[in-house]
Formats: C-alpha cells, sequence, structure tokens
C-alpha cells in the first residue's frame, strides 16, 4: 500500500528532459514508483490525486537564502512554501548564525552583525541540532559565513588577522564543514568581511577542497568595480582550487547596465573553458534588497556596531560621512525604499524612498539615512531599485545560471514590507521569464531551481523525479502560476501552485498551507 498516487500529471524530472505523461506513487516520504497504476493499486492506496493534466516537478531547491536567521520564529516558513521551495540553504553572503565564540563581546557583536537571536549554540552542528528540535516545514541546511568565522575569531577589526588567527578561522571553518555545512559564503560589501584581502579568502577556500565544497561569494562590488571584483573571485578558486559561485549575479549602477554583465559572463565563460568551476545563482528582480547602514562608508564600522553609532553622532566623522555618501549616491536616494524598521514609531517610513523622507522630515537625503540608522540601531532594511531588465535577461538563460531568492522564512503578517522575493522568485521565473519572454522552455527553468542547484550542492536524494528520491514535489498550472507578491504588496502566496509535497506530506494546497512540519535537517555529505 502507498500513501499517495499523483496520477495524469505532465512530469518534468529536473534533468532539463522533456516532461511525459505518467504518475507517481509516494511511500514513506519518498518517490516509490513512477508508471501506470492497476485499479487495485488505486484503490488500496491512501490517496489518489488526479493532476488533471498539470505539470508535476520536483521541489524548488533555494541554495541562496537567510532563512538561519528567521527559521526558529517561523518554522511554517510560508514564504518559501507557498512558492513551492521546499528546500533551501541559509548562511550566505557572510552571515551564518554559528560559528558563535564564547566572549559575551564577540556574541553581542554576531547579534548586531546577523540577528536578534539567542545564539545558545556555538558550532553549526548545534544550531542545527537547535531546529530539528523546533520541526520546520521545509527542509534546510546552512553555509558558514566567513563574516561570521571571521567575527569568531578577531572581531569588527578592519586589519589583516595574525598568523594565529587565521588558523583559528581555518579551524572554525574546518568544524563548520564536518558538522554538515555546504560551503562557505562571503559578503564583501558588509563589515567584518570587507575587511578581507584575497589572501586570506584563498587561505580559507583551501579548506573547502577536501570536502568538495565550494567558495560563494557576495562579491566586493556590484556597481562601477563589478569586473573587477569578480576577478578577485575567480582569483580566489583559481589560487585555492575551491569551485565558484558568484551569488546573486548582476549590474547595480547605470553607467554599466548592458555593459558589464556582458563583460562577466565572457569572463565565466573563459574561465570555465580553463577548467574552473564557476556557477552563477540570480533573483528575478530589479532591484536588491540589504541593510541600510550598507549606504554608509565601509571604514565606519571598524569596531563594530557601537563604533558605527557613535561615529555617526559626531558632528565631525559624521560629516565626512555625509560628504562620502553624497558622492557615491548621486542620483540613487530616490531608488532606495525602507522596507522594515523595527520601530513603531517609525513605521510610517516603510514603503518611502529616502528622499521622501528627507522631505518630509527636512533635512538632507544623507542625515535622513543615517538618523534612522541610529533611532532604529541598525534594525532598518531597504530596497534599491539598481538593476535593470536588459542584463536580468542577459545572465539568465546561461546554462550555469540556477535560481536564488536571497529571502528568507517569513509568515504572511510578516511585519514592514519586505522584498518579494521572499514570496515569489520562483513562480516568477516561470511566468516572466519563461512563459511570458521565453528566454528558455519550462524543463530548463525547472532544471534551474532542481536539478541544478542540487547538484552544485551535492545533494543527491533530491532535485529530481526518481524512483527512490525523497518525494518534494510541486503540482502547479503552468497558464495560471503567477508572482502575485509585489513590492507595495509582497506578502501573498503565488497563484497556480495547486499543491506542494514535503517528504511525501502535503504541505500546501491551493495556496494555503496545511501545517504540516515535515521538513528535514540536510548536511553536506549525508543522505537522508
Amino acid at each position: 500500500m502507498v500513501d499517495c498516487i499523483i496520477k495524469n500529471v505532465r512530469i518534468i524530472d529536473g534533468t532539463s528532459a522533456p516532461w511525459y505523461l505518467s504518475s507517481v506513487a509516494l511511500k514513506d516520504g519518498r518517490i516509490d514508483k513512477i508508471g501506470t497504476f492497476s485499479a487495485e493499486e488505486e484503490n488500496t492506496a491512501k490517496e489518489v490525486v488526479d493532476g488533471e493534466g498539470l505539470y508535476l516537478s520536483p521541489g524548488f531547491i533555494d541554495l541562496h537564502s537567510h532563512s538561519d536567521v528567521s527559521l526558529l520564529e517561523y518554522p511554517l516558513a510560508e514564504s518559501r512554501i507557498l512558492q513551492g521551495v521546499t528546500t533551501e540553504i541559509g548562511g550566505n553572503c557572510g552571515m551564518s548564525v554559528a560559528p558563535v565564540s564564547a566572549d559575551p563581546e564577540r556574541k553581542k557583536q554576531l547579534k548586531d552583525y546577523v540577528g536578534d537571536l539567542t545564539y545558545n549554540w556555538e558550532t553549526v552542528g548545534e544550531y542545527l541540532d537547535t531546529l530539528k528540535e523546533h520541526k520546520l516545514s521545509v527542509n534546510f541546511g546552512t553555509a558558514v559565513g566567513h563574516g561570521t568565522i571571521r567575527l569568531a575569531a578577531m572581531g569588527f577589526d578592519a586589519r589583516k588577522p595574525t598568523s594565529e588567527e587565521l588558523a583559528q578561522m581555518r579551524g572554525l571553518l574546518r568544524k563548520a564543514l564536518e558538522d554538515g555545512a555546504y560551503f562557505m559564503s562571503s559578503g564583501l560589501i558588509y563589515p567584518p568581511g570587507c575587511y578581507a584581502d584575497a589572501d586570506e579568502l584563498a587561505a580559507l577556500s583551501e579548506e573547502l577542497v577536501p570536502f568538495g565544497s565550494f567558495y560563494a561569494t557576495h562579491m566586493r562590488d556590484e556597481g562601477d568595480y563589478l569586473v573587477e571584483a569578480l576577478s578577485e573571485a575567480l582569483e580566489i578558486a583559481k589560487r585555492s582550487g575551491a569551485p565558484l559561485q558568484v551569488s546573486h549575479h548582476k549590474c547595480t549602477r547605470k553607467s554599466g547596465w548592458q555593459v558589464s554583465c556582458k563583460t562577466t559572463i565572457a569572463m565565466i565563460d573563459r574561465a570555465r573553458r580553463e577548467g574552473l568551476d564557476v556557477k552563477v545563482d540570480q533573483y528575478p528582480y530589479n532591484a536588491s534588497a540589504t541593510t541600510l547602514d550598507s549606504n554608509v562608508s565601509l571604514w565606519a564600522f571598524d569596531g563594530g556596531m557601537e563604533a558605527l553609532f557613535e561615529r555617526l553622532r559626531n558632528p565631525e566623522t559624521r560629516a565626512k560621512l555625509k560628504e562620502e555618501a553624497r558622492q557615491s549616491h548621486l542620483g540613487r536616494w530616490g531608488d532606495i525604499c525602507v522596507s522594515y524598521v523595527a520601530s513603531e514609531k517609525n513605521a510610517w517610513v516603510v514603503g518611502k524612498n529616502i528622499e521622501e523622507i528627507a522631505e518630509i522630515r527636512g533635512v538632507d537625503p544623507e542625515d535622513a539615512c543615517f538618523d534612522l540608522i541610529l533611532e532604529e540601531r541598525g534594525r532598518v532594511n531597504e530596497v534599491n531599485y539598481g538593476m535593470c531588465e536588459e542584463d536580468i535577461e542577459y545572465i539568465m538563460p546561461q546554462p550555469y545560471v540556477m535560481i536564488g531568492s536571497d529571502g528568507e522564512a517569513a509568515s504572511m503578517d510578516y511585519p514592514g514590507q519586505p522584498h518579494p522575493r521572499w514570496f515569489g522568485t520562483f513562480p516568477r521565473v516561470i511566468s516572466k521569464y519563461c512563459r511570458e519572454r521565453k528566454l528558455f522552455p519550462l524543463e530548463t527553468a525547472i532544471f534551474k531551481m532542481t536539478g541544478l542547484p542540487a547538484n552544485r550542492l551535492g545533494i543527491n536524494n533530491r532535485g529530481l523525479i526518481k524512483e527512490g528520491m525523497q518525494a518534494d514535489l510541486v503540482l502547479f498550472d503552468f497558464d495560471e502560476i503567477e508572482d502575485t507578491p509585489s513590492f507595495n504588496n509582497p506578502k501573498q502566496p503565488c497563484k497556480g501552485i495547486r499543491r506542494v509535497y514535503v517528504n511525501g506530506v502535503l504541505t500546501a494546497k491551493d495556496g494555503i498551507h496545511t501545517g504540516a512540519k515535515a521538513g528535514a535537517i540536510l548536511k553536506r555529505g549525508e543522505t537522508l
């Protein structure tokens, strides 16, 4: 007896092969059989679902998320499940919630840096055990952040590590990989990771090679110096021998639109021809999202967030920072909108851009930005409209590009106005770039969301519809699927997704979460 038969579906198996008409049986969380079923087999199944010719694909795999900071509070992960994501990897952009230093000051710095959690764990393994106790709706694994490792070893110091500190960082990285971290991520626009040079990053990346892991980077620049930033990333990969993953590839400056990304793609193509394993992930939006303090010069973070706040309060230092921000943000403040603030008193700024806030407050845009950072103690986020559609459409069809949301697990009543990528990334690729723009066939779109990221991560029991694989599945209507989450109203379920299964358990039906928590904790090298 099987648990469920999903019959009469067009199966897209995640390999990019053409779809085929068949039926699938689920048993004990796995795909038990693919093929035809007799009347007796259907009668003995616990449930039979008529797919009515809709498409059945593997559950979407998001290898670039930040849900490690939110899953303890939002274990149902509606923002993930209701768009068809069944597996995600957190700890990206250099920011992971482990390892945690036992030093109280370092732990406070980590809380300021990554997010307001308890941090009652020290290692990646202990953190994953904590998540397992809470039970999740989504399968979850994590990367280990270079910034978090650096902070644990040397705080927010803007300097090169000593040989002892570098050895400590290498040890912390090895321990994280032994605990099951999938890769090391860096965020080279964020302190303290931005204080590292190529020597440090190459030395740490050497530790990845024996584990078959890779180096994923939010590069040092995604604007005027995008090409130079990619050159550095490629150098680190070549020197260390570790594969390279370019995170959320894009160009965020109008001066480089339709030029810089063509250069970087050519650079990646050449590196791959020369034998370097370089791949890319991308989200399908023309706006990025991050913390508002990313608009402050990096030198101001030396010593941590408290040191930043003190510099913003100091009139002389603030004047210097203000001038630097004015020069770097010419014509850009109107493209930067506040998406979240921690306090109720400033809730009115959510959805407004910095120019609008500055006008209402009667101050310069730079002061409006700095004042919010101080008032919210850094707990203020932005959405930045900095990319163009032409670049998105040039990058996405490349054969080594997979989809990553850069989002988080959240509920449908999450505070603020987060980037819609949290809720709609994967259906948007299907509806806009596959169905409407016709950049690639549906089978290719699904491959970029399933088989390709599974292969990159070394997950060999998910990402494909094959007998014996875990039953992570999405049943959807290709004609109706739509990324309903928008910038103005992001917290919505996507249309056209009929059913989502996680490890064989029905977790969403017609845009409604069932409440099921069948997600597994994933570790690199393990097969569940």
